[in-house]
Protein backbone atom coordinates (compact mmCIF):
# COMPACT_ATOMS: atom_id res chain seq x y z
CA UNK A 1 0.00 0.00 0.00
CA UNK A 2 2.72 2.08 -0.28
CA UNK A 3 1.68 5.90 -1.20
CA UNK A 4 -1.77 5.13 -0.67
CA UNK A 5 -3.95 6.51 2.27
CA UNK A 6 -4.75 3.31 4.83
CA UNK A 7 -8.42 3.21 4.97
CA UNK A 8 -9.53 3.18 8.34
CA UNK A 9 -12.27 4.30 10.45
CA UNK A 10 -13.88 4.86 14.03
CA UNK A 11 -17.01 4.21 14.97
CA UNK A 12 -18.11 4.96 18.67
CA UNK A 13 -22.11 3.81 19.22
CA UNK A 14 -23.96 4.82 22.78
CA UNK A 15 -27.11 3.86 23.17
CA UNK A 16 -29.49 2.20 25.88
CA UNK A 17 -29.16 -0.93 25.23
CA UNK A 18 -25.02 -1.43 23.98
CA UNK A 19 -21.96 0.98 24.24
CA UNK A 20 -19.73 0.23 21.52
CA UNK A 21 -15.80 1.27 20.23
CA UNK A 22 -14.78 -0.24 17.00
CA UNK A 23 -11.63 0.61 15.24
CA UNK A 24 -10.86 -0.39 11.86
CA UNK A 25 -8.42 -0.91 9.05
CA UNK A 26 -8.76 -2.74 6.13
CA UNK A 27 -5.48 -2.42 4.49
CA UNK A 28 -3.80 -3.64 7.93
CA UNK A 29 -4.16 -7.40 9.05
CA UNK A 30 -2.76 -5.99 12.53
CA UNK A 31 -3.55 -8.30 16.03
CA UNK A 32 -7.27 -8.03 16.46
CA UNK A 33 -8.70 -7.30 19.78
CA UNK A 34 -12.44 -8.64 19.75
CA UNK A 35 -14.65 -8.41 22.98
CA UNK A 36 -18.35 -8.62 22.55
CA UNK A 37 -19.21 -10.58 25.69
CA UNK A 38 -20.55 -13.69 23.54
CA UNK A 39 -17.37 -15.94 22.98
CA UNK A 40 -18.59 -17.72 19.71
CA UNK A 41 -19.50 -14.62 17.95
CA UNK A 42 -16.48 -13.20 18.77
CA UNK A 43 -15.10 -16.32 17.35
CA UNK A 44 -16.80 -15.82 14.06
CA UNK A 45 -15.85 -12.04 14.43
CA UNK A 46 -12.12 -13.36 14.34
CA UNK A 47 -12.48 -15.72 11.40
CA UNK A 48 -14.08 -12.78 9.44
CA UNK A 49 -11.09 -10.57 9.83
CA UNK A 50 -8.33 -13.15 9.79
CA UNK A 51 -9.23 -14.12 6.71
CA UNK A 52 -10.73 -10.88 5.37
CA UNK A 53 -7.13 -9.37 6.24
CA UNK A 54 -8.29 -6.39 8.64
CA UNK A 55 -7.38 -4.68 11.77
CA UNK A 56 -10.34 -4.75 14.40
CA UNK A 57 -10.36 -3.26 17.87
CA UNK A 58 -14.07 -3.84 19.22
CA UNK A 59 -15.16 -3.59 22.99
CA UNK A 60 -18.47 -4.19 23.94
CA UNK A 61 -21.00 -3.88 26.46
CA UNK A 62 -24.56 -4.65 26.39
CA UNK A 63 -27.29 -5.82 27.76
CA UNK A 64 -26.75 -9.52 27.62
CA UNK A 65 -28.83 -9.93 30.55
CA UNK A 66 -31.71 -9.99 28.39
CA UNK A 67 -30.13 -11.73 25.45
CA UNK A 68 -27.70 -11.35 23.02
CA UNK A 69 -29.90 -9.54 20.34
CA UNK A 70 -28.66 -5.87 20.95
CA UNK A 71 -25.30 -6.65 20.87
CA UNK A 72 -25.32 -8.39 17.56
CA UNK A 73 -27.11 -6.37 15.45
CA UNK A 74 -25.42 -3.21 17.10
CA UNK A 75 -21.55 -4.89 16.31
CA UNK A 76 -23.49 -5.20 12.39
CA UNK A 77 -24.27 -1.52 12.71
CA UNK A 78 -20.79 -0.28 13.65
CA UNK A 79 -19.34 -2.59 11.58
CA UNK A 80 -21.26 -1.59 8.57
CA UNK A 81 -20.73 1.90 9.45
CA UNK A 82 -17.25 1.83 9.84
CA UNK A 83 -16.97 -0.09 6.14
CA UNK A 84 -18.65 2.71 4.26
CA UNK A 85 -16.44 5.38 6.01
CA UNK A 86 -13.43 3.08 4.47
CA UNK A 87 -14.86 2.71 1.30
CA UNK A 88 -15.51 6.15 0.55
CA UNK A 89 -16.49 6.52 -2.97
CA UNK A 90 -15.31 3.19 -3.63
CA UNK A 91 -13.16 4.73 -6.65
CA UNK A 92 -10.46 1.97 -7.72
CA UNK A 93 -12.33 -1.53 -5.17
CA UNK A 94 -12.43 -4.66 -7.26
CA UNK A 95 -16.25 -4.50 -6.45
CA UNK A 96 -17.58 -7.95 -6.82
CA UNK A 97 -15.93 -11.02 -5.25
CA UNK A 98 -17.01 -14.12 -4.13
CA UNK A 99 -15.35 -17.56 -2.31
CA UNK A 100 -16.72 -20.82 -1.71
CA UNK A 101 -14.87 -22.46 1.99
CA UNK A 102 -15.22 -26.11 3.28
CA UNK A 103 -14.99 -26.47 6.67
CA UNK A 104 -15.15 -30.50 6.64
CA UNK A 105 -18.45 -31.42 6.01
CA UNK A 106 -19.89 -28.21 5.75
CA UNK A 107 -19.64 -25.41 2.36
CA UNK A 108 -20.47 -22.22 2.31
CA UNK A 109 -20.11 -19.69 -0.75
CA UNK A 110 -20.45 -15.94 -0.07
CA UNK A 111 -20.91 -13.52 -2.84
CA UNK A 112 -20.02 -9.96 -2.45
CA UNK A 113 -20.89 -6.68 -4.42
CA UNK A 114 -19.87 -3.04 -3.60
CA UNK A 115 -22.83 -1.83 -5.04
CA UNK A 116 -24.13 1.00 -3.10
CA UNK A 117 -26.94 -0.97 -2.48
CA UNK A 118 -27.92 -2.93 0.84
CA UNK A 119 -29.01 -6.17 -0.13
CA UNK A 120 -28.83 -9.49 2.26
CA UNK A 121 -29.91 -12.71 0.65
CA UNK A 122 -29.57 -15.55 3.15
CA UNK A 123 -30.39 -19.15 2.35
CA UNK A 124 -28.76 -20.76 5.09
CA UNK A 125 -30.62 -23.89 7.65
CA UNK A 126 -28.47 -24.39 10.73
CA UNK A 127 -29.17 -27.61 12.20
CA UNK A 128 -29.79 -26.78 15.61
CA UNK A 129 -30.97 -23.73 16.91
CA UNK A 130 -28.12 -23.17 19.53
CA UNK A 131 -24.03 -23.07 19.71
CA UNK A 132 -23.71 -23.38 22.92
CA UNK A 133 -25.11 -20.01 24.05
CA UNK A 134 -25.42 -17.91 21.01
CA UNK A 135 -28.66 -17.66 19.24
CA UNK A 136 -28.36 -18.61 15.95
CA UNK A 137 -31.07 -16.75 14.64
CA UNK A 138 -28.54 -13.54 15.25
CA UNK A 139 -26.22 -14.77 12.59
CA UNK A 140 -28.72 -13.34 9.61
CA UNK A 141 -29.25 -10.22 12.07
CA UNK A 142 -25.74 -9.53 12.14
CA UNK A 143 -25.53 -9.38 8.49
CA UNK A 144 -28.71 -7.28 7.94
CA UNK A 145 -27.24 -4.95 9.75
CA UNK A 146 -23.91 -5.22 8.26
CA UNK A 147 -25.93 -4.82 4.80
CA UNK A 148 -28.14 -1.89 5.56
CA UNK A 149 -25.26 0.30 6.98
CA UNK A 150 -22.43 -0.45 4.58
CA UNK A 151 -24.31 -0.16 1.29
CA UNK A 152 -23.30 -3.78 0.28
CA UNK A 153 -25.28 -6.47 -1.31
CA UNK A 154 -24.70 -10.20 0.18
CA UNK A 155 -25.61 -13.79 -0.77
CA UNK A 156 -24.65 -16.23 1.56
CA UNK A 157 -25.35 -19.98 1.06
CA UNK A 158 -24.60 -22.44 2.90
CA UNK A 159 -24.45 -25.69 0.39
CA UNK A 160 -23.92 -28.17 2.92
CA UNK A 161 -23.76 -28.97 6.70
CA UNK A 162 -24.65 -31.45 9.20
CA UNK A 163 -22.82 -29.44 12.23
CA UNK A 164 -24.12 -25.82 13.05
CA UNK A 165 -20.62 -24.76 14.02
CA UNK A 166 -19.19 -25.78 10.91
CA UNK A 167 -21.98 -24.29 9.11
CA UNK A 168 -21.10 -20.90 10.99
CA UNK A 169 -17.61 -20.79 10.38
CA UNK A 170 -17.50 -21.65 6.94
CA UNK A 171 -19.89 -18.78 6.29
CA UNK A 172 -17.92 -16.05 8.22
CA UNK A 173 -14.60 -17.43 6.51
CA UNK A 174 -15.92 -17.10 2.94
CA UNK A 175 -17.40 -13.89 3.82
CA UNK A 176 -13.95 -12.35 4.60
CA UNK A 177 -12.12 -13.52 1.81
CA UNK A 178 -14.69 -12.70 -0.30
CA UNK A 179 -15.19 -8.67 1.19
CA UNK A 180 -11.13 -8.59 1.26
CA UNK A 181 -11.55 -9.52 -2.86
CA UNK A 182 -14.05 -7.21 -3.03
CA UNK A 183 -12.42 -4.09 -1.55
CA UNK A 184 -8.95 -4.40 -3.03
CA UNK A 185 -7.64 -1.52 -4.41
CA UNK A 186 -6.95 -1.72 -8.42
CA UNK A 187 -4.86 0.73 -9.49
CA UNK A 188 -5.91 0.39 -12.94
CA UNK A 189 -9.29 1.09 -11.99
CA UNK A 190 -11.52 3.58 -11.77
CA UNK A 191 -15.27 3.43 -10.48
CA UNK A 192 -16.25 -0.05 -11.76
CA UNK A 193 -20.07 0.85 -12.39
CA UNK A 194 -20.72 1.79 -16.24
CA UNK A 195 -22.98 4.59 -14.44
CA UNK A 196 -19.85 6.40 -13.19
CA UNK A 197 -20.63 6.18 -9.61
CA UNK A 198 -21.60 3.42 -6.95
Amino acid sequence: MMGMILRKAEIVRNTNETKINLNINLDSPDQNNLSTGLPFFDHMLHQFCAHGRIGVNLNVIGDLEIDGHHVVEDVGICLGQAVQKCLGDKNKVVRFAHSYVPLDESLSRVVVDISGRPGLFFNVSFMRGWVGEFDLDLIREFFQAFVNHSMITLHIDNLSGINAHHQCESIFKAFGIAFALAVKIDSSKQITSTKGLI
